[in-house]
């Protein structure tokens, strides 16, 4: 049965970060599976889609263009021109359902109340605001309160979201743990070689992002390793001490530099979240060093390493193993992009999201 979903993401788009990127892998994978897919978002991105997607882009307000996550003064104008949006586009294509991402996006989707409403959950604002508005973890925790609940279904990216959510008042019945898909064969793999590997991270440079702990960590490798080189490909411009800045404005600049013999570090410690970069390293074979909060597709030493939160010297330790390691890089690489392929393939994870769609369905 083909449905007619309208996708709303409260965000500019196309802009090469993780919540964007959940964006587009969810929609095409539904599209694939033959629904009619309208996508929702800001009326600006960072350059143009490629054209796969029918996006639906509400009034852009005239000033706005900040494209980093976090708060901004043209948000809430921007969403009121998003509800106008989407209340067209539900009356004019005849929607069955609502797939709402982020807060934005639901509270977007709950102000219109025409169709039933699925709210993928990205994150917990109580973890993630305090990042970005000081008093934000109260702020945040009365939203987890007071929102999610009232969608009627809720996708959680992973076990420990969903339980927090349920402890927010959400129903164990009303959510699914399902986590993003990528595509290994989008990348390709490399040939890893006995020399030192440059030390890679991928992504915005916001502070949830919690560099500060791979900068200490790389101080400590350098140590030991005095050639060992800090890559940083990021869309964001500002420049970070001692390391190689490698402008990445599209998922094919990603694509680039995960073709070469690289080992992957995600310092990130906020738990809710899920790091895409972590899924996009696997799915090319890379090893992965990651923080224990922030590492839900990863098993220790099996494929990838995971070390305890804000620890410098275990994460300087497990880099400094995958140095002096080749097989361990390859064994970890290996077995990470099967992972990928198993675990996060997206026509398994979109018959998944499309069985919650019939559920929300059945309910309302």
């Amino acid at each position: 049965m083909t449905l007619r979903i309208a996708m709303v993401a409260a965000c500019p788009y196309p802009v090469p970060q993780g919540s964007q990127v959940l964006l587009r892998t969810t929609a095409e994978a539904l599209k694939r599976r033959g629904h009619d897919v309208h996508v929702l978002v800001y009326g600006y991105g960072d350059g143009a889609d490629d054209g796969t997607l029918t996006i639906h882009r509400c009034s852009r307000i005239p000033g706005m263009h900040r494209t980093l996550a976090g708060p901004s003064w043209g948000k809430p104008l921007a969403d009121v021109a998003l509800v106008r949006t989407l209340r067209r586009v539900i009356r004019e294509y005849d929607v069955d359902v609502v797939h709402a991402h982020n807060y934005e996006g639901l509270i977007v989707a709950l102000a219109c109340r025409k169709r039933p409403i699925v709210y993928h959950a990205h994150n917990a604002m109580s973890d993630e605001l305090p990042y970005f508005a000081p008093g934000g973890r109260v702020f945040g925790r009365w939203l987890d309160l007071t929102f999610p609940r009232r969608a009627d279904r809720v996708i959680a990216l992973h076990d420990r979201l969903a339980q927090y959510l349920v402890e927010c008042g959400c129903s164990p019945r009303q959510i699914d743990v399902i986590p993003p898909s990528v595509d290994p064969d989008a990348f390709e793999i490399s040939v890893v070689s006995a020399g030192i590997p440059p030390i890679l991270y991928t992504g915005n440079l916001d502070a949830y992002q919690n560099l500060p702990l791979l900068l200490r960590a790389m101080a400590r490798v350098r140590a030991a390793v005095p050639n060992a080189r800090l890559q940083i490909a990021t869309a964001d411009p500002r420049p970070v001490p001692d390391a190689e800045m490698i402008p990445a404005p599209d998922f094919e600049s990603l694509r680039k530099v995960l073709r070469d013999d690289v080992i992957v570090v995600c310092p990130r410690t906020s738990w809710s979240g899920y790091p895409i970069k972590i899924l996009n390293a696997m799915a090319a074979a890379k090893p992965v060093v990651a923080c224990s909060s922030a590492s839900p597709c990863l098993l220790n030493e099996h494929n990838g390493l995971v070390v305890p939160d804000n620890n410098d010297v275990a994460m300087a330790d497990a880099i400094r193993r995958l140095i002096d390691d080749p097989n361990l890089r390859a064994r970890l690489g290996r077995a990470a992009r099967e992972t990928a392929r198993i675990d996060f393939n997206s026509e398994t994870i979109g018959k998944r999201i499309e069985d919650v769609y019939h559920a929300a369905l059945k309910t309302t």
